[in-house]
């Protein structure tokens, strides 16, 4: 289930990104973009799975958290501030938060 919700989330958040670069740049940008985020996503998950390896066993913490699902959320948790610097002009407006 937790697993469920990261990739629902990263879905949406791309589909977000691309929106936003393909109406007020070009429709490249946009798919540059999504294809940033999906490499960023598959090497990241690659890194936090090795790093996941280390800490803990297959099995994890039970049936819903996994070793899987753990490293997806050190995988988020990172590409989280990460996107936050990257895609400054979508989270925040003239310097200001948007709330």
């Amino acid at each position: 289930m937790i697993v469920a919700l990261i990739f629902f989330g990263h879905l949406v958040f791309s589909l977000i990104v691309f929106t936003k670069k393909w109406q007020d740049e070009i429709l490249s940008a946009g798919f540059m973009n999504l294809a940033l985020i999906g490499i960023l996503f598959a090497v990241g998950w690659s890194i936090s799975g090795m790093a996941a390896k280390a800490i803990m066993e297959p099995k994890g913490f039970g049936i819903y958290f996994d070793r899987d699902a753990f490293s997806l959320v050190i995988l988020t948790i990172g590409e989280y501030f990460f996107y936050r610097m990257y895609y400054m002009d979508i989270f925040t407006k003239a310097g200001k938060e948007k709330q």
